[in-house]
């Protein structure tokens, strides 16, 4: 029993996802509609009717008190949570038992978060996001809100089932040579000729990573290259995930064949090697269950919910998702700027991903300074680069400072001492609104507004800068919200002739790479599966069951591999061993997170037979432990603890380092399970030993 919707205050349902015990529970309460073809608008207002009290109730408490409820649990413990972010409300409910509140908090950012990834800065006006949103068209809005239901599926898969996601951290494959080879080959042959080629048509790929699974094999970023942030590189893999899934069952069989005809896979562990199977009659069972997957009908699965019966075909490597991603200057963090995304799928379970900035001729350009930079070209049909996203970022952040000034009831000069100030950006934004003329790009609006701003707060004899001017800032802000989307998203304006690498072009690198990585196929797969196993730290570590470790400044991960499937043997056992295990270790997370947002870096306790510990410390370059500090102390209904959707970690260094100026802070975090027969003073040194063995450069050189 499980829901999140996003509405308006009128109760206008924006995008839906529900499981099928939920989807079920509405149509035996509401019915379903027999109108054929009836079946998309029918479950909508079923989902609406269900949610309007809610909604309702919500906006009139706002507007009245100037307050809402965050959290609700209701008598057949159904729990609901709401956040508002700008004009849309986010609602997540749960009723099976299975999420907590932090949980479908989390939950809501991420779909967020995932939302920004798709449509950018479009996202900062609420009236532009709800035609994104709900487009008029029934069939487009099916195809988006699938899409987005996919992604929605494809997180929470993760996250029950992946480490990285739990943690939120992207988690490598451990071998040395292999990644150093894959490195040197994406920067010195696919790179190179992706972006030498005549064939890219302005486009220039800046980062390509290989995955396995959700396992980063190898990343190589230009030189030119903003650093990708560990939240927009975790998005990533959810999207590459939701176009090119993972099959695990299959790669388990695939596993053991491979492990049967190697001899190393009972090797490792201490349990006892299955007894072997027919090889003939196991690869006949493997082709019936993959003829299954090959020849059922999709809309058979999906019947219950006719949004899903609407036909999507596969995705096409050569077409690219255009994506919005955070780009770092020596002048600060710009969010939501135009990239390029293409996956192209090598082999089931590996994927090489491509991200491209395009390069074509801008039609004007800031750089982050805000130093004018025109930069016409004869083609009005050009394509806007990630220079006018930049540009438009610093308008708006200038008239969202001036906004919240305006708010707080300071005016005149009082309101405008923000940086940069609207002085400052008002011969840009003339200029910029001079440059856009020429285009396809309609600024009509964008001037006719800008202009009775300026009358109002520049004139003189003019209200000047007042709360009566908070209207028009809004309006300014839609009004540049509109020309980005223009630039990036409408399939009317310039975008629509977006260039692209061409489908030969991205064949041919396909086809590079599975040559490099042919003799290499099956061992990654397996490796995927068992990236790191407690066989060797169990004779340093006895009584050690499970670890993470988390370099939070890098965003990356290292855990012995959990495997919980009956088919696979690991040290934990298989079946309902290793699961109960592994709830253990999710349950861990789920409590360290709690006392973290309490204020506590440091948790050891004791369930039942095992010895849980939860550290959280900071290091400088040269590996040596920072004095502990004081951890700030988070309200309940904040953002989750995590990377996806809010980067509590980044903000906890920027913290820390106050206090260390002019000096590198790391921060860490470590996670252990014990035996609880182990005496409390060996697993404080055991916590020690490991959290200073697992990052040594001998270990994992590539971390």
């Amino acid at each position: 029993m499980k829901a999140l919707l996003i509405s308006t205050e009128s109760a206008e349902v924006l995008f839906h996802w529900t499981d099928p015990e939920f989807q079920q529970n509405i149509q035996e309460q509401y019915g379903a509609s027999q109108e054929e073809g009836q079946g998309l608008p029918a479950f909508e207002d079923s989902i609406s009717t269900l949610f309007a009290p809610i909604i309702i109730s919500c906006s009139s408490m706002v507007d009245r008190l100037g307050d809402s409820y965050t959290c609700f649990t209701t008598e057949n413990n159904h729990i609901y949570v709401l956040h508002q972010f700008d004009e849309c409300l986010y609602i997540a409910v749960n009723g099976d038992g299975q999420e907590e509140e932090d949980d479908l908090r989390r939950k809501i950012y991420v779909t967020k978060k995932m939302i920004e990834v798709l449509f950018g800065m479009v996202t900062l006006s609420g009236g532009l996001l709800r035609r994104e949103l709900r487009p008029q068209d029934t069939e487009q809005r099916g195809r988006l809100w699938k899409h987005l239901q996919g992604l929605l599926d494809s997180y929470s898969n993760l996250r029950e089932n992946d480490q990285s996601f739990l943690v939120e951290a992207v988690e490598r494959l451990i071998h040395p040579t292999l990644c150093e080879q894959c490195i040197e080959f994406l920067e010195r042959r696919l790179v190179q000729q992706l972006n030498s080629s005549v064939e890219r048509a302005g486009e220039e790929v800046q980062h390509a990573f290989i995955l396995v699974h959700t396992k980063l094999l190898a990343f190589y970023s230009s030189r030119n290259a903003s650093t990708l942030a560990t939240s927009d590189l975790l998005a990533l893999i959810i999207m590459a995930q939701n176009m090119y899934p993972s099959n695990m069952d299959l790669d388990d069989r695939g596993s053991e064949d491979v492990e049967s005809t190697s001899g190393s896979g009972p090797e490792s562990f201490y349990t006892p090697q299955p007894s072997p199977t027919n090889s003939s009659s196991s690869e006949k069972q493997v082709r019936q269950e993959t003829s299954v997957f090959e020849f059922l009908d999709p809309d058979i699965q999906m019947a219950e919910d006719s949004l899903h019966a609407l036909d999507v075909p596969p995705p096409d490597p050569s077409t690219p998702r255009r994506v919005f991603l955070e780009v770092a200057h020596k002048e600060g963090l710009y969010p939501m700027m135009p990239h390029s995304m293409y996956c192209l799928p090598l082999w089931p379970g590996i994927t090489l991903v491509l991200l491209a900035k395009v390069r074509g001729c801008a039609l004007v350009a800031f750089s982050p300074s805000l130093s004018l930079t025109p930069c016409f070209c004869d083609n009005p049909h050009q394509v806007p680069t990630s220079a006018v996203a930049v540009s438009v970022y610093m308008f708006l952040e200038a008239f969202a400072k001036l906004e919240k000034r305006l708010s707080e009831g300071l005016e005149g000069s009082s309101a405008t001492r923000s940086q940069p100030t609207i002085h400052d950006i008002r011969s840009k934004l003339d200029k910029f609104i001079k440059a856009l003329g020429p285009s396809e790009i309609k600024s009509s609006q964008l001037q006719n507004v800008w202009s009775e701003f300026k009358t109002r707060a520049f004139a003189r004899g003019g209200p000047g800068f007042n709360k009566d001017l908070l209207p028009w800032c809004k309006n300014m802000k839609t009004q540049l919200c509109g020309v980005y989307r223009q630039c990036f998203l409408s399939n009317s304006g310039p975008a629509e002739a977006a260039r692209k690498l061409s489908p030969g072009l991205l064949e041919r690198a396909q086809t590079m790479l599975q040559e490099k990585l042919m003799d290499w196929k099956d061992f990654l797969l397996v490796k995927s599966r068992r990236n790191i196993t407690m066989v060797s730290y169990l004779e340093d570590f006895p009584g050690l069951i499970h670890f993470i470790c988390v370099d939070r400044s890098t965003g990356q991960m290292i855990a012995p591999s959990l495997n919980v499937t009956e088919r696979t043997t690991s040290e934990l056992g298989k079946g309902a061993v290793a699961q109960f295990i592994k709830s253990k270790v999710w349950r861990l997370v789920s409590t360290s997170r709690r006392y973290l947002q309490k204020g506590y870096s440091t948790v050891t306790l004791r369930d039942g037979d095992f010895y849980f510990c939860y550290f959280l410390w900071f290091e400088n370059e040269t590996g040596y432990k920072l004095e502990a500090m004081e951890i700030p102390v988070l309200p309940d209904d904040s953002a989750p603890i995590g990377m996806i959707a809010w980067d509590y970690y980044r903000k906890l260094l920027r913290y820390y380092s106050k206090s260390h100026q002019g000096e590198v802070v790391k921060c860490y975090e470590l996670l252990t399970v014990h035996l609880g027969v182990i005496p409390t003073e060996i697993i404080l040194q055991h916590c020690r030993q490991l959290a200073s063995k697992l990052w040594e450069p001998s270990r994992n050189p590539l971390l």
